[in-house]
């Protein structure tokens, strides 16, 4: 490619056509392209849910979960498996290495899982195995109104209209409802009947559900035809529902009516919604992942349009969304680049004062960004803000080699005398290998980021084929449409301009530090080693907090509180923040969620705890307030301890503040539990943590019903029996048991349990009947009331239980949290049989920093092959290369001087900065090399030389890129707390490699060749 621009140059037509094709691929490709939030990562995980109504989460986790974990956890390529035990429920999720085939990864799991099923209890509902394809936060989110409709109808309504109709939307993986209720048809007994009568609850339950059938009963020949045979017993209303009459084999018979009352109403709520402390119906949005989130949402929003002119008594309103702050943010960025690009190409015109040159110099910007969309979309990646970073980051990079070029071009015109076409070609020849070189040199930097192992690979793809793709059509335009258009378009008579008088100070400066070579080079490493120690004052961090206009707060009562008492508390909390001028709108979901996992009539309850709840706080656009979202929530803060009986903790959308996690994990379950509570009491008692919870520690009030053994055998009732007895009493039978009563297009399950009275008095639970030998004896007989205690929740993390220990940081970063958890005397003297683990930011953070440690070095060593190869050499290579480490004193200065923690966005610059270091270096060494090989010209004159003519680009490319840096680090527009700390860490290295580069590399040169002389002596001397 180095001979390129000649060829260009003598085929103008072949290379405009090929710019054209590949700005119509751009151009067309960047329409398509998904918009969303963050990348997809791509992680196979299969999960394992499996429900076993009202059983305690301990009972759950050893008939369950352990035997669950046990059957998955000899799977191929099976990395890690989680699970979380609630009140009837395992969930399991299991983690598969990235690139395992996810249709066979959930086969495996299937099939593990159903080779277990006999070992299972005989009360659970079958295991439900699913891959993970939904993202885990809703794009949009409704409520839906209706004026005179019943809440069941209008539930039924978002369970079957609205969900077909979202779902059918390319994209959407899921629905999920809050608030509203289920239809049933409710029998409630009463306990001082059943006892009368001598009938069980679960006695009860069998007759409905063997009478309430409909069944195919064989076929008969009637005349000329053939009948099918159906036997009919469903009733048609709830009427004859309660005139339904059971036999009994003594000859007595009882009306369903006699028993209990029987109605037409719904379930028991578990959960609840509310839009600014109204009672509503609502559903969520999640999006598939592989799709756009903009183009999802914008297509529901539609189909919700659509909806609602079909139906107009029923008014959908959209309450909050995650949509569109990542429009706000991809505005922001587009309009930080344009900004950035336009500072770019002003600072060539200052440089060059020729409109014609930095015309030229400036359609590089757009014809190597716009190719690179194209790139993107067949690789199938997004624009996100990871991808937005690399094209916000190369602004300034992409103009760089034609502004190499061009200013090679004009100098050689001005000082040739030559024609502006031969002169075109001799100055693209001339730096043609100087250009590859540093092309190939931020390649080669940014290359191993997408290569990067785990979750950390997956998130940068994206940004490694942008920073790539971008960064190799910048060498094609530098090298085949620059030249040519220079020799097309600029003037011969281009005026002849003095040098620059910071050029000959630059000079004089480069000679007296030639003439003290050696103090040069040792005072290279001695300043940075000096400004190196300034990392150890830099907090560190995973991602900067962003300003998103939407926050979250999570609500926890005390266990025990029931959905009313949560409700309540959300409803104080609720008024706090609506009288708060920064706050738009409150939505709030109470208890477990409905979801629709894939279509109408699949319907799947989520069993969650009435306890908690979750209020999503919109705020008032940016500009119509004073604070920003994190101080808001720093200010409500204090304002959440009023609601008392509530624990209330901002967080959940990676906008909020700092958190940090700690995991501890240990087969024994009391010293874990002390161990996290020591651990809490530490970090309460520690400045800069608030709000710090214990996952999975609290205890929730039980009533115990323990079997007297020797009388419960003597009279036939085993502990089974009496389970199912008050099981079925107190919440009903399993939903697969459930007898059905067929409405339209609707199964409504008739359930059986006792009236609300038996169900609080445990005077009247005791007389409940349980099925005996002989006749039904009184559950008091056979068994006694104890009240306890028991855990609510227990997590568990690769077969072993686990306690999280998490916490809100104000005033902290996650690494400096980490440093104080460290030196805890909870954690000093922790148990050996207690395994410390980081979860949270803090796993990401550390995974992350291990990828990218691994990536700068895989860069720097592929930079030190490509540099190797193209200068056909090993010495000076090692030259350019130490130029590297200055680029870091800047950063770190910088980023001290403007208090900015070192996070992701940081690491990205320093990364940029290994390439554009090198770049600098390779400016003035190639040029050495070439004058001295091909001219003659001696050490010190070729390095003069190089001097007057490389200084001008490399400061030209170094104030171009800082200025496309500039806006960026000004924290102009939305998401910018996320994108400036990468730029303020390259402008600062800039800075601090720019200078070096010009002053060090020349004299470190000297004493590279001066050993490549010797080791060239010694070699031939044998």
């Amino acid at each position: 490619m180095t001979n390129m621009s000649a060829w260009a140059i003598r085929n103008p037509v072949a290379t405009i056509v090929l710019f054209i094709l590949l700005t119509l691929a751009g151009v067309v490709s960047f329409s398509k392209l998904r918009l969303n939030a963050m990348p997809d990562i791509d992680v196979p995980v299969v999960t394992v849910n499996v429900a076993w109504i009202g059983a305690a989460p301990t009972e759950v986790e050893t008939q369950i979960t352990r035997v669950v974990e046990d059957s998955v956890a000899g799977l191929g390529n099976a990395n890690r498996v989680r699970s979380s035990v609630n009140e009837g429920m395992s969930f399991s999720s299991v983690e598969f290495a990235i690139g395992t085939d996810i249709d066979r990864a959930t086969n495996d799991v299937r099939n593990a899982v159903m080779s277990i099923r006999s070992k299972l209890p005989q009360g659970v509902l079958d295991p439900v195995i699913q891959r993970v394809e939904a993202t885990q936060q809703a794009i949009l989110t409704f409520i839906v109104d209706g004026p005179g409709v019943p809440p069941d109808d209008l539930s039924w309504f978002v369970d079957s209209d609205v969900a077909r109709a979202v779902l059918a939307v390319p994209g959407v993986a899921r629905v999920s409802r809050s608030g509203g209720v289920e239809a049933e048809i409710s029998v409630r007994l009463d306990p001082d009947r059943l006892a009368a009568f001598g009938l069980t609850a679960y006695e009860v339950s069998d007759l409905i559900k063997a009478q309430n059938i409909n069944q195919p009963g064989g076929r008969a020949t009637l005349g000329s035809s053939e009948q099918a045979i159906r036997t009919v017993g469903s009733v048609p209303d709830v009427a004859s529902l309660r005139d339904t009459r059971f036999a009994f084999s003594d000859g007595r018979s009882i009306k369903l009516s006699d028993l209990g009352t029987i109605d037409h109403s719904w379930a028991e709520p578990r959960q609840r919604a509310r839009f600014d402390n109204r009672e509503v119906v609502s559903f969520s949005v999640f999006r598939a992942v592989g799709s756009g989130e903009v183009a999802v949402a914008q297509a529901v929003r539609k189909r919700i349009s659509e909806l609602a002119a079909r139906y107009p008594k029923m008014k959908i309103v959209e309450v909050t969304s995650s949509v569109d702050v990542v429009i706000e943010g991809y505005d922001a960025a587009i309009e930080a680049l344009l900004i950035g690009a336009m500072l770019a190409v002003l600072v060539v015109w200052l440089f060059l004062r020729d409109f014609r040159a930095t015309l030229i110099s400036g359609l590089a910007l757009p014809l190597s960004l716009i190719p690179t969309f194209a790139i993107m979309y067949v690789l199938n990646q997004s624009l996100n803000n990871i991808s937005l970073l690399g094209i916000a980051l190369v602004v300034g990079i992409l103009v760089d080699d034609s502004i190499v070029e061009i200013e090679n071009i004009v100098r050689h015109i001005r000082e040739s005398g030559k024609s502006v076409y031969d002169a075109a070609i001799e100055a693209a020849d001339e730096i043609g290998l100087a250009v590859v070189a540093t092309t190939f040199a931020i390649i080669a930097v940014f290359l191993p980021v997408g290569l990067m192992p785990g979750i950390p690979g997956q998130f940068f793809k994206a940004f490694s084929i942008a920073v790539c793709s971008a960064v190799f059509f910048s060498l094609v335009v530098a090298r085949l449409l620059t030249p040519l258009m220079a020799a097309y378009l600029l003037r011969g008579d281009t005026n002849e301009q003095r040098e620059p008088a910071w050029v000959s100070a630059y000079v004089r400066t480069l000679q007296w530090t030639l003439r003290r070579r050696w103090i040069t080079v040792v005072a290279g490493p001695v300043f940075v080693l000096a400004t190196l120690p300034l990392v150890l004052h830099l907090p560190a961090d995973f991602m900067p907090t962003a300003d998103r206009g939407r926050s979250i707060l999570t609500v926890e009562l005390a266990p025990g509180a029931t959905l009313e008492e949560t409700d309540a508390a959300t409803r104080k909390i609720v008024g706090v923040f609506k009288v708060r001028p920064e706050v738009a709108s409150v939505f709030s979901t109470i208890g477990a969620q409905i979801s629709s996992v894939s279509g109408p009539g699949d319907l799947t309850t989520s069993i969650g705890e009435v306890r908690k709840a979750t209020v999503t706080i919109n705020l008032v656009p940016r500009g119509e307030r004073t604070l920003s979202q994190q101080a808001f929530e720093t200010a409500m803060f204090s304002e959440l301890f009023r609601v008392a009986g509530a624990r209330a903790r901002f967080g959940g959308d990676g906008a909020s503040a700092a958190t940090i996690q700690i995991s501890l994990l240990s087969d024994e379950a009391a010293l874990l539990s002390a161990s996290a509570e020591r651990l809490a009491r530490d970090m309460r008692s520690t400045p800069g943590f608030r709000s710090v919870t214990v996952n999975g520690s609290l205890a929730r009030p039980e009533l115990q019903i323990i079997p007297k053994k020797d009388k419960a055998a003597a009279l036939g009732v085993s502990t089974t029996t009496i389970a199912r007895t008050v099981n079925i009493a107190t919440v009903g039978d399993i939903e697969q048991n459930l007898a059905k009563f067929s409405l339209d297009v609707r199964q409504i399950p008739i359930r059986v349990m006792l009236d609300e009275a038996g169900r609080k008095d445990l005077s009247r639970l005791s007389i409940l009947q349980v099925p005996a030998f002989e006749k039904p004896v009184p559950l008091s007989s056979v068994a006694d009331f104890v009240l306890g205690a028991g855990s609510i929740q227990i997590d568990r993390l690769d077969r072993t239980r686990s306690e999280t220990v998490e916490a809100q940081l104000t005033g902290l970063t996650v690494g400096e949290a980490e440093d104080l958890v460290a030196k805890m005397p909870s954690i000093r003297v922790l148990s050996p049989s207690v395994i410390q683990k980081p979860a949270g930011d803090s796993e990401r953070m550390e995974e992350l920093f291990n990828s990218f440690t691994l990536a700068i070095s895989t860069g720097v060593v592929l930079l030190f092959i490509v540099l190797a190869l193209l200068f056909n050499g090993f010495i000076q290579p090692m030259t350019i290369l130490t130029a590297l480490p200055s680029s870091l004193a800047g950063a770190f200065g910088l980023l001290l001087l403007t208090q900015t923690s070192i996070s992701l966005p940081v690491l990205i610059g320093i990364l940029t900065l290994m390439g554009i270091a090198a770049k600098n270096s390779i400016l003035l060494v190639e040029y050495v090399i070439v004058a001295r090989r091909d001219r003659g010209l001696e050490r010190a004159e070729a390095l003069m030389e190089a001097a007057r003519k490389r200084a001008r680009p490399i400061v030209m490319t170094t104030l171009a890129m800082a200025a496309g840096m500039l806006p960026i680090a000004l924290g102009i527009g939305a998401e910018s707390e996320r994108r400036a700390p990468m730029a303020i860490a390259i402008i600062g290295g800039l800075i601090s490699s720019t200078i070096l580069s010009l002053i060090y590399v020349p004299a470190f040169f000297t004493v590279m060749d001066d050993c490549e002389r010797w080791i060239s002596r010694r070699f031939q001397g044998r």
